[in-house]
């Protein structure tokens, strides 16, 4: 058996040596005597990114969390999740996998003697997208200590989300011909080239991020990657994807509705998809299956159990084909968002730039990304769709949050970021005065075994509450 954490398996020896001199130990307390002492890191490598795909569009953080909460997805039977009733058990799985199986394989790339510097390169960019991931789903995290220590003490958002900042400049930097071939790569195929613009385009999403929070570092940031953005993502064929394979290595979304029935897609997207005739609509969604509904129906998000089995299983639209299929693509970063971004930098004054040249080549690369962009033109002409600065944030949170559709996690980060666009809460939500979920609980694992760097994060960051801001989600935006 692989141990790939301490988090999960060093209970027992915690115990046993009432935290004596437990940090000094760990590499003997960590070792696998069944393993070898170094694995290859092309297994490694794969392994992480094919444990990160399913991760990132599976079940807890995905599909019962992050996709009903940005209302891409509804509930219509064990509606709890949709109502926002969640416990500090549901994101166990989240937390754990994250650390205990992505960012421990990751780490094993980077100390493995059978790599080279472009191995270990890679493995920290995919690292620092995977601590991205995890600090924006439950804010102060661990960090510079996690595997350093059996109760590693927890990093302040902004120190985690200015540390990949450098981290992700030192990994594209460190990419070069001379470093070594890389095998085992799923997402880019050993294209070094394409990893550092990944990397870079990872840092403008993380300078946007903190731009209300430290406006000078972001435009500084924001205005050098602008001012070079040939090293960013410059087209779809640069997106950072995992296509999955046949069963039992297939797309998490195929593999949920090869035995279950449970969601539909969200009212709220398909009516703003019918509104401004989005022709992202016949993808994203189905037909309902009640042959005498002949338009796309959406699910009311946050409906008891009851209510929502009333509104028909038969009579709403699942999702589309194009993500049932076996083999359907998980989506990291995409050519439309790049656009975005400088679209959303052009409106902010922070570079010299068309935001609506941005806000429309965001569009049409989206749009491309999903076989519809026939007709771009004509869509982005429409008064519903066409660009208004005196709405820029807006129109760029629709546009942006309708292009998420499937990285339900980047759409509830921009949201939150953003501001737009504006979700209600359902009938039947748990929570308090119309609010909604900002964040996920820590797990309840955190504080019996992490006890005082718990308390300690909570104490800086705010309750342990699905509504506390985290450190980036500023309250007043004055967008």
């Amino acid at each position: 058996m692989k141990i790939k954490t301490i988090y999960r398996y060093l209970l027992l020896p915690v115990i046993a040596f009432a935290f004596t001199s437990c940090d000094n130990q760990l590499a003997e307390i960590n070792k696998n005597p069944n393993a070898t002492e170094n694995p290859q890191p092309a297994y490694l490598l794969s392994a992480a990114q094919y444990h990160a795909a399913q991760w990132f569009m599976g079940n807890d953080l995905n599909y019962n969390a992050a996709l009903l909460w940005n209302q891409h997805w509804a509930k219509i039977q064990y509606t709890e999740p949709d109502c926002y009733n969640v416990s500090t058990s549901s994101f166990t799985s989240v937390w754990d996998d994250g650390y205990a199986t992505i960012i421990a394989d990751l780490n094993a790339v980077e100390s493995s003697d059978l790599g080279n510097e472009n191995y270990r390169a890679v493995a920290k960019i995919w690292r620092s997208w995977t601590y991205l991931q995890l600090t924006n789903l439950f804010g102060d995290i661990p960090y510079t200590q996690y595997a350093k220590s059996v109760t590693p003490s927890y990093d302040h958002q902004e120190d985690v989300l200015k540390g990949l900042l450098g981290e992700l400049e030192t990994a594209a930097e460190s990419l070069k011909s001379t470093n070594g071939t890389i095998s085992g790569d799923l997402i880019y195929k050993g294209d070094i080239t394409l990893w550092k613009r990944f990397a870079q385009s990872l840092r403008l999403r993380i300078a946007l991020e903190i731009a209300d929070r430290d406006q000078e570092l972001a435009s500084g940031i924001i205005a050098q990657l602008y001012a070079n953005r040939s090293e960013l993502i410059s087209s779809n064929s640069d997106n950072a994807n995992f296509v999955f394979t046949s069963s039992p290595q297939w797309n998490p979304w195929a593999s949920a509705f090869s035995t279950r029935d449970d969601q539909r897609v969200s009212k709220t997207l398909i009516d703003k998809l019918k509104e401004i005739k989005d022709p992202r609509l016949s993808v994203y969604a189905q037909l309902p299956s009640d042959a005498s509904v002949t338009t796309y129906e959406g699910a009311a998000n946050g409906l008891s159990a009851d209510k929502a089995n009333s509104q028909g299983f038969n009579k709403l639209s699942r999702p589309g084909t194009y993500f049932l299929k076996d083999n359907a693509p998980a989506v990291f970063f995409t050519y439309s968002e790049i656009n975005f971004i400088f679209a959303e930098a052009a409106a902010r004054g922070i570079i010299n730039a068309d935001a609506q040249d941005f806000y429309n080549k965001g569009i049409t690369a989206s749009l491309n990304q999903f076989g519809v962009g026939t007709n771009a033109d004509a869509y982005i002409a429409q008064p519903s769709v066409a660009y208004d600065a005196s709405h820029w944030a807006e129109l760029i949170g629709w546009q942006k949050w309708i292009g998420y559709y499937g990285q339900a996690s980047d759409a509830f980060t921009d949201w939150r970021r953003l501001g737009y666009p504006k979700l209600k809460a359902g009938p039947s939500s748990v929570l308090d005065n119309g609010q909604l979920p900002r964040r996920f609980f820590y797990p309840v694992t955190e504080q019996s075994l992490n006890g005082s760097n718990y308390q300690a994060a909570v104490a800086h960051q705010g309750p342990d509450e699905l509504t506390t801001r985290l450190w980036f989600d500023v309250e007043n935006k004055n967008r």
